[in-house]
């Protein structure tokens, strides 16, 4: 068995940089007479190493009823395997920050909620607002641990966090619990 190389002249019309291996298939001797119009490839010292480095060269044979050709393929490389990982690894970070997100969008949900209802009765005690401070301290823990590891930016956090504090005294003053301090005038002179 007599291995040989052949490809039409175009083929090597490729562009060099999505080039990175060489297939080649040996061909029997009776397979060899029906690509002797082709002529043969050859690998010259003006072929560089870059040729092949980007991508995949494969020479494969193309019989059909009462025609022969090559076909010359040329495809690019498969995924790398540091961009599999990073695939892998965006994809748990985007799970992660979206438990996170979620999180912190149930305990503001509750804490206004709770919020609301302490504003809507009539006879509501400031002791009544305890349970909802201790809420308030697991959505700011939450807000904070999200901020930390990047999830939401610190901007965004900090104005979950003031949201929760006004909603709070808005309730506060509406029942007379707090009184807000009388803006200091500016004496002019």
């Amino acid at each position: 068995m007599a291995a040989a190389i052949h490809c039409l002249p175009s083929c090597l019309t490729v562009p060099s940089t999505k080039l990175r291996s060489l297939s080649v298939g040996s061909y029997s001797s009776s397979q060899l007479h029906y690509y002797s119009a082709f002529h043969p490839l050859s690998l010259s010292a003006n072929i560089s190493h870059d040729f092949f480095s980007k991508g995949c060269f494969s020479l494969s044979t193309l019989q059909r009823p009462g025609s022969r050709s090559i076909v010359c393929e040329v495809a690019p490389k498969k995924k790398a395997d540091s961009a599999a990982k990073r695939d892998r690894q965006a994809e748990k970070r985007r799970l992660r920050n979206k438990a996170r997100k979620s999180e912190i969008k149930t305990r503001m949900k509750k804490v206004l909620e709770e919020l609301d209802l302490l504003r809507k009765k009539a006879d509501a005690q400031s002791e009544e607002v305890l349970p909802i401070e201790k809420l308030i301290a697991e959505a700011y823990s939450a807000i904070d641990k999200a901020v930390k590891c990047g999830t939401i930016h610190r901007n965004t956090g900090a104005r979950r966090k003031s949201r929760l504090a006004r909603r709070k005294k808005v309730v506060e003053i509406h029942h007379g619990w707090y009184t807000p301090a009388a803006p200091a005038v500016a004496a002019t002179a």
